[in-house]
């Protein structure tokens, strides 16, 4: 039971960590807002948020394996695929703002100029995609441990 505790702690505290920081990329990439400072924190605060996604995917497939109830138990459960599949989704549209959070970086420490707009734009929008499948993500965990 010791270890059952130990991973859904490390995944909730995972869990908590990627909410902070999606959330507080989704706060400053704003057109009216992005100046040099934002686009270096902005860079920072990716590399927290994939390093937390990375540790909420490791621990959650920690669980599967070593966790009481056992993979078979998991990949039985119709709503797990679902959780899954989102959570991909969302792993899968993060590289787009981390490639770009990079590259405005490295372009703004090489010329000094800021990204234009519409990137921006493009950029926080699937930033906020990310942080509205979020959601649903913890409401489909909510009715799968109650059952579902």
């Amino acid at each position: 039971m010791t270890l059952e505790a130990i991973l859904a702690a490390f995944h909730l505290l995972a869990i908590l960590t990627f909410v902070v920081f999606l959330s507080s990329q989704a706060a400053l990439c704003r057109i009216e807002w992005l100046n040099a400072a934002v686009v270096e924190r902005l860079a920072r605060l990716d590399v927290i948020y994939g390093v937390a996604g990375a540790v909420m995917i490791g621990s959650g497939v920690a669980r599967l394996i070593w966790g009481v109830k056992g993979a078979s138990w998991y990949l039985s459960q119709p709503l797990f695929h679902i959780k899954i599949t989102l959570v991909l989704a969302m792993v899968l549209l993060s590289f787009v703002p981390s490639a770009a959070f990079r590259r405005w970086r490295q372009n703004l420490r090489s010329t000094g100029a800021l990204p234009p707009a519409a990137e921006i734009a493009r950029v926080r929008r699937l930033v906020m995609i990310q942080s509205h499948v979020l959601p649903v993500v913890a409401v489909i965990a909510v009715f799968w441990a109650r059952g579902w």
